[in-house]
C-alpha cells in the first residue's frame, strides 16, 4: 500500500501531472453515508480552572479528579471508566490542556461521556445494528468506472483490504460501480453481528465513532484488528480525495488541518476500543505533583 502512497505524494511519480488549477469535485457518485447518531457536542473552549489532575479507584471503576473536584458527565453522572489505562488516557487529555480547555481536542473524554450518559438511549443490539448498517455504504465498496488511473488505484489499494476481511471473517463483501453499491449477503451481516457482539457497550461506542470517521466498516475492522495503522486507514478512506488533490491541487493549510484532525479522531477511537476493556488493580495514580 505504501508504494502507492509514495506515488501519490512524490511529484516525480504521481499518477497524473498536476495542472495549474481546476475543480476539486468527486469524479464518482460515491455512497451516501447514513448520518451518525448524535453524541455530545462539547463547548468550544473554557478557561482552565484546575491545577492538578489525578485518578482514584472507586466502587464503580476509576474516577478523574480535577484538584479536589470529581469530574462529572454532561448529565451530572460521576465520570467513571472501567479501566485504569483508560482513566490515565482521559486524565492526560485534561492535564495537557493549557490556559484554555479546548474540549474539541478531548476525543476520549467525549467518548466516555457518550458511553456513560448514552444520550441516544440505545442498547447493545441497536449499537451493533447501526455499525453493521454502515457496510451498505462502505467507502471502499463503491468504485468509479473512470478515469482509468483512479479505477486502477482503487483496485490496487482497496481490493487487498476487502480480500483480507473476507478471509479473516469468512464472509463475502465484494464491490460495485453501481450507485446502489454491492449486494451484501445476509450471512455476512450475521457474521459481523456475531463478531461485534463480543465487544462491550463501551467498545461498540468507539467502533461506531471510528466508522463515522472513516466511512467504512471494513477499514474499521482492519484498524481494530491491527491489520492497518491509523495512517493507513485514514489514507485509504481518503483515497479518491488524495487522488483529486494530486490532480487539481489543494488549499494546503485546509487539507493538512483536515487530515490531522481525521487522524486524531480515528486514533482516539481505536485507542478507546482497546482500552475500554483493560483492567488493573492499582488504586491511585497521581499525574501531576
Amino acid at each position: 500500500m505504501w508504494r502507492s502512497y509514495l506515488r501519490l505524494r512524490d511529484p516525480g511519480r504521481r499518477l497524473l501531472n498536476r495542472p495549474a488549477g481546476g475543480p476539486t469535485a468527486s469524479v464518482g457518485p460515491g455512497p451516501t453515508h447514513p448520518a451518525p447518531a448524535r453524541a455530545y457536542a462539547p463547548p468550544t473552549e473554557r478557561k482552565r480552572f484546575y491545577q492538578n489532575v489525578s485518578i482514584t479507584q472507586g466502587e464503580g471503576g476509576f474516577e478523574i479528579n480535577l484538584d479536589h473536584r470529581k469530574l462529572k458527565t454532561p448529565q451530572a453522572k460521576l465520570f467513571t471508566v472501567p479501566s485504569e489505562a483508560l482513566a490515565i488516557a482521559v486524565a492526560t487529555e485534561w492535564d495537557s490542556q493549557q490556559d484554555t480547555i479546548k474540549y474539541y481536542t478531548m476525543h476520549l473524554t467525549t467518548l466516555c461521556n457518550t458511553s456513560l450518559d448514552n444520550p441516544t438511549q440505545r442498547n447493545k443490539d441497536q449499537l451493533i445494528r447501526a455499525a453493521v448498517k454502515f457496510l451498505d455504504t462502505d467507502t471502499i465498496c463503491y468504485r468509479v468506472e473512470e478515469p482509468e488511473t483512479l479505477v486502477e488505484l482503487q483496485k490496487n489499494e482497496w481490493d487487498p483490504i476487502i480480500a483480507w476481511a473476507e478471509k479473516r471473517y469468512s464472509m463475502e463483501i465484494g464491490s460495485s460501480t453501481s450507485i446502489m453499491g454491492p449486494s451484501i449477503p445476509a450471512k455476512t451481516r450475521e457474521v459481523l453481528v456475531n463478531h461485534l457482539a463480543s465487544y462491550n457497550m463501551w467498545a461498540l461506542q468507539g467502533i461506531e465513532f471510528i466508522v463515522t470517521q472513516l466511512k467504512s466498516m471494513v477499514l474499521t475492522l482492519g484498524l481494530i484488528d491491527l491489520h492497518l495503522t491509523v495512517e493507513q486507514a485514514v489514507l485509504l478512506s481518503r483515497l479518491e480525495e488524495e487522488y483529486q488533490i494530486q490532480k487539481w491541487g489543494n488549499i494546503e493549510w485546509a487539507h493538512d488541518y483536515e487530515l490531522q484532525e481525521l487522524r486524531a479522531r480515528t486514533a482516539a477511537g481505536a485507542l478507546f476500543v482497546h482500552l475500554c476493556s483493560e483492567s488493573t488493580t492499582v488504586k491511585h495514580k497521581l499525574l501531576q505533583d
